[in-house]
């Protein structure tokens, strides 16, 4: 049933009370400091940073990004992050933009590959090829612009994308080759090198998906660790996406999309002239901006220091490597691939050996997450794709350096609790009949009938277990499972 909209008040609140009722709702979030959210965060456990960063934003909150003309700090402050970014991965004549986070810096990239090979090589139909471990980002830029999705599949045991795949799947039409450092997912970079040589070879854009990466590897490698070059350095990469919002430790609202050179970075900007208004250029999908981001990003670059990111990376990296060493003693618990410090994907397996022996166990696993929620951790549920196993996405930050030993403690008493519990599985007669079902033909009733089942249905919020409603969704075919997804945060958005 509808809800009713909730007028604001009339005659307003005080500050002391707003402040407090928004202390209030953020209370029932998962913690964003302190080390024990495994997904979303990235806290660099500094004394002063939010304060500094916070500061920033205010210092510029009523600054509007859309005209440098106007607001000339705006083009300082730019120039000066995005020069950063260029600074560790970039090449001579590197250009380009900062953005509002991932996923517009991907939309940008892939809307820049879709223009070019139109104007440069006369492509109408132009498609996307893409690792099946690449961030779905990608999916949603090609939906939004018009571009075909070329999917291939990863290395099973590696979990990396195949240069040789990857080079086949290339086409006439093909506006852009993707490629991970690393990937979300499991955490591990793909062959860079490889595959931007073969879209090069082809006259084809290649982007590098280094959002969560881009500014942690090259500090990693400062740090002494073997980091693969992934950048713009590498011949035939053509484009770079780096988010500062993650190990650039930035509030979110933070990342950089980086060009080879200015008249590829041209094909992003949008401009107009042919309305009464005045004349329009966007470099970004927003108009308005927020300088506020911009503001608290330079700030926070400037304030941690290129030394101050080396010594964050060897941070993470030395609790990586404690986590790992400690997952490989608890029988039961196999980590996927071989991921880059800050990211581990593991996989809960029969058996309860040393070696991790026994298939992927899909029950254990979505019970161990709910334990260790339970026990105060976020470790982030990703189910199976592909043949692909699913897994529990850890990402590490410096903050998590102190947790290692008491995140490993609780997964071997979590992992005990959920061996104990009863399997959860999906009827078989109702896997056969969501097969059947058509998403697009689906009407609300049906829909609501389905999400009630799946326990997303009633107040728009997931029950305290959430292993039942992930393994049916697990069990569901993916076009289903979308319209599910878009039934469910469609309840969660009531208005």
């Amino acid at each position: 049933m509808p809800t009713e909209p909730t007028r604001a008040p009339g005659a307003g609140q005080s500050a002391d009370a707003i402040l407090a009722e928004l202390r209030g709702l953020r209370e029932a979030d998962a913690p964003t400091r302190g080390g024990r959210t495994f997904a979303y965060v990235y806290d660099a456990g500094l004394d002063g940073l939010d304060e500094l960063a916070a500061a920033a934003y205010t210092a510029f909150a009523t600054v509007n990004g859309l005209d440098p003309t106007v607001f000339p700090s705006v083009a300082r402050l730019e120039n000066d992050v995005v020069g950063a970014v260029a600074a560790l991965l970039g090449a001579p004549g590197a250009q380009g933009t900062f953005t509002s986070g991932g996923t517009e810096s991907i939309l940008l990239a892939v809307k820049t590959a879709r223009d070019h090979a139109r104007a440069e090589r006369g492509v109408r139909a132009p498609e996307l090829v893409l690792p099946s471990t690449a961030h779905a980002a990608f999916h949603k830029a090609a939906h939004y612009l018009g571009l075909e999705t070329v999917v291939v599949p990863v290395d099973p045991l590696t979990f990396r994308a195949d240069a040789a795949a990857m080079a086949a799947a290339i086409t006439d039409d093909t506006a852009l080759v993707v490629a991970s450092a690393p990937s979300y997912a499991h955490g591990v970079i793909d062959p860079v090198a490889a595959i931007a040589a073969a879209a090069a070879a082809r006259g084809v854009l290649c982007h590098v998906d280094a959002c969560i990466g881009g500014w942690l590897l090259p500090h990693l490698r400062r740090a002494g660790r073997a980091i693969e070059p992934f950048g713009l350095s590498v011949p035939g990469v053509t484009s770079v996406s780096v988010d500062l919002h993650k190990y650039g430790y930035a509030d979110k609202g933070a990342s950089v999309v980086l060009y080879r050179d200015a008249g590829l970075r041209r094909h992003q900007y949008f401009a107009h002239a042919g309305w009464p208004g005045y004349p329009v250029v966007n470099p970004t999908v927003q108009g308005t901006k927020p300088g506020g981001l911009l503001a608290q990003a330079w700030a926070v670059l400037r304030y941690v220091g290129d030394d101050g990111y080396a010594a964050l990376a060897a941070r993470v990296a030395e609790a990586s490597d404690r986590l790992l060493a400690g997952l490989g003693t608890i029988g039961g618990l196999r980590v996927l691939g071989d991921p880059v410090p800050g990211l581990v994907a593991v996989t809960a397996v029969g058996g309860t050996g040393a070696d991790g022996g026994g298939e992927p166990d899909l029950s254990l696993l979505l019970h161990l997450a709910d334990e260790m929620r339970e026990r105060g951790w976020y470790l982030q549920p990703q189910l199976s794709f592909d043949g692909l196993p699913p897994n529990l996405h850890l990402t590490l930050t410096p903050a998590t350096a102190d947790r290692v030993d008491d995140l490993l403690a609780d997964l071997r008493a979590a992992l005990g609790s959920a061996r104990a519990l009863p399997p959860v599985s999906v009827d078989p007669g109702l896997a056969e009949l969501a097969a059947g079902l058509d998403p697009d033909t689906l009407g609300p009733d049906e829909v609501a009938a389905v999400l009630a089942f799946a326990g997303l249905g009633g107040d728009g919020g997931l029950p305290a277990r959430t292993a039942p409603v992930l393994a049916l969704l697990d069990a569901l075919p993916r076009a289903l499972k979308e319209r599910l997804l878009t039934e469910f945060i469609g309840s969660v958005f009531r208005i």
